[in-house]
């Protein structure tokens, strides 16, 4: 049986637009700077007013400009051309930067958790109104940030760790400017680390995806949306396709997702095979959303004999057949 060989890869161009990756560092630059400004306001204040809320916003508000730094620098990088060994690119290097956002947020959470713990146990003598003041300056800035943010999120895992770490900001603004009231007019001591808390539980709840799906694109696993056995089950209701071996799904970005597959066809022409292939890829990309397909496709062909010679009339199957009959 003779065996034809076609392979076909069609690879897409994985670097997003110049203009949108300018404008995604510019927003994260702007969102470190107002960071660090409020920072330096929010510690001293917690520090003069002995508010505990005020200082665990500080100090997560500092792992905010550290991993907003990150995930700028990965954003840099992640525009660089795949040259040398770098074949796909660096956009792996901004899921690591997610990846850190996320298990950041959740150790910031854990610590403002113990702290708090203690806390409660001796509360101490807060002073509400300057607690209050920067609360709400605080609220303005992460409204602002999250703005800024918020609608280049959802495509970019990136970005997504940046604008949930300004998610827990404002969390936490708001339960300080709560706890600020509190103390204020009923001197609530024990509400600075009963909000602290509250915010380090909703910071940690909001991380858990983040590295959870950091991890399984590191990994390598088929996307959520993705079922490979559809996958393969899709493939073979083409009638021409007989079999679907070595059959990879997985992601280089969130938005960047490959497969490739050793298909075994039932196609007598290089034509019939290379429409048949086509037809396979546009079947891929709108039905599951793949932008980087790669196919190796092996033709099967019943009749084929394996000639001797092109001028002899016979072939080297059917010589031997006849000379099994005659021993």
């Amino acid at each position: 049986m003779l065996l034809e060989q076609h392979y076909n890869c069609e690879c897409s161009d994985s670097s997003v637009d110049g203009t949108q990756n300018s404008r995604k560092t510019q927003l994260l630059s702007i969102t470190v700077c107002l960071l660090a400004g409020f920072f330096v306001a929010e510690w001293s204040v917690g520090l003069w007013s002995g508010s505990l809320s005020l200082q665990a916003d500080a100090e997560h508000i500092l792992s905010d400009i550290a991993a907003l730094g990150i995930s700028l620098f990965a954003s840099w990088l992640a525009q660089q051309p795949a040259v040398g060994r770098a074949t796909f690119g660096h956009r792996r290097i901004e899921i690591m930067a997610a990846l850190v956002n996320g298990l950041s947020l959740l150790a910031i959470a854990i610590f403002i958790c113990w702290e708090a713990i203690h806390r409660l146990g001796s509360p101490e003598e807060i002073s509400g109104l300057p607690m209050l003041a920067v609360a709400v300056v605080g609220l303005i800035v992460n409204l602002l940030n999250m703005t800024l943010l918020h609608p280049h999120s959802h495509d970019d895992l990136n970005l997504r760790g940046a604008w949930l770490h300004i998610i827990a900001d404002t969390a936490s603004s708001l339960g300080v400017i709560v706890a600020a009231v509190a103390i204020h007019f009923w001197n609530w001591l024990w509400a600075d680390a009963a909000i602290s808390l509250v915010v380090a539980s909703l910071m940690g709840v909001s991380a858990l995806p983040l590295v959870r799906e950091s991890i399984s694109i590191l990994l390598e696993y088929a996307p959520k949306s993705i079922n490979p056995s559809v996958v393969e089950i899709s493939l073979k209701s083409f009638p021409k396709v007989l079999q679907v071996e070595k059959l990879y799904v997985w992601r280089i970005s969130k938005e960047q997702i490959m497969l490739c597959a050793h298909l075994t066809v039932d196609c007598a022409t290089v034509e019939e095979r290379d429409r048949l292939l086509r037809e396979l890829q546009t079947h891929l990309e709108q039905t599951f959303g793949i932008n980087e397909i790669t196919l190796q496709l092996t033709s099967r062909s019943s009749s084929a004999a394996i000639p001797i010679h092109p001028l002899f009339k016979q072939d080297l199957l059917s010589m031997l057949s006849v000379k099994n009959l005659s021993l």
